[in-house]
Order: structure tokens, then sequence, then C-alpha cells
């Protein structure tokens, strides 16, 4: 069996301020940390921030498919209404398909801690073989939507042709 090139995992965190450095990134440091406790198939994480532009979103988005060859990424920021929010716009601009249930599962589970989760766009979608979903920028927010939808991420990445992610397995409830 050939040697497969390691699999990369990119986190975008998409936020003015933390681009600028007058805010320390939590968002992206959350998700890293989330990937890092279900994934045991080794990877490298590819880490980037840039500022709520639409056209900057979407370039880094296709910069990190396309040239750093990512099989899954997580985006962090800029899901809301206000119209610096465009994370779901620039991912619907560079993704061939979406999957809206990740967005719908999100909202359903985060809509019970927090009402205004009823405002968040977040969504998903893939380019190539990578898939790419939106999270909110808020840590304890981060952790709920992944555990709402992380069981299909594995599958959903081998339908579309990426590599095989290993998920540590849930411990076994006795009977």
């Amino acid at each position: 069996m050939h040697h497969m090139a390691e699999t990369r995992l990119g986190i975008l965190t998409v936020s003015d301020r933390a681009s600028r450095g007058e805010y320390e990134d939590r968002g992206g440091p959350a998700v890293a940390d989330y990937l890092a406790s279900k994934i045991v198939s080794s990877y490298t994480f590819v880490h980037r921030i840039v500022s709520d532009d639409l056209e900057v979103i979407s370039e880094e988005l296709r910069r990190m498919v396309d040239h750093e060859g990512c099989s899954l990424i997580v985006t962090s920021g800029g899901t809301g209404p206000a119209p610096r929010d465009r994370t779901p716009d620039a991912t619907r601009e560079v993704c061939e398909k979406m999957l809206p249930g990740f967005g719908e599962e999100m909202r359903r589970v985060s809509v019970q801690h927090v009402p205004t989760a009823l405002l968040s766009r977040q969504t998903a979608g893939f380019r190539g073989r990578c898939l790419i979903i939106n999270l909110p920028g808020n840590p304890r927010a981060i952790q709920e939507c992944l555990d709402a939808v992380f069981a299909a991420v594995p599958h959903c990445i081998e339908l579309i042709g990426g590599p095989r992610l290993e998920l540590e397995s849930p411990p076994r409830l006795p009977h």
C-alpha cells in the first residue's frame, strides 16, 4: 500500500479584531482542542485567521482546499445576521454542494441553550474532497455544535472521497 499524505485539518477563524491582533482568538483553539480530543488517526492542523470580508474568506477557503489539501475545514465566527457576518455566504460561494442538515441540527441543539441561536446562519458544504463546516465564535457554542454533528463527519468525508478519519470510540454503556 502506498503512503498517503498526512490528513490536513483546516481551522479558519473569521474575525476583524482577531485578524488585526486586537483580540485573542478563542474560537480557533477551541476547535483544535475539540478535534484533538476526538480524532485518533494522524493529522496536521492548518490554522488561519482572516477578517470578516467576503472575498478574503472565500479566497482563504479556496486556498485551504485547493492548495493546502485540507480534508475538513471548520470555520469559527461570522455566522450571525450582522452586516459583517459573511462566513456562510463565503462558504456557499466556494462549495459545490451544500449540506444544510449540519446547520439545521446545530441550530436545533444550540437554541435549547441560547434562544438567539435562532439567528445563526451557519451551514456546511463541500468543495472537492473537503467538508467545510461553519461554527460560531463562542467556545462553549463550538463544543455544543460539534457534539451535535461530529458523528456524521467521518462518513461524509469518506463519501466525498476524502481520507478516513478514525474517531475515538465512545465508551460502551453497560447492558
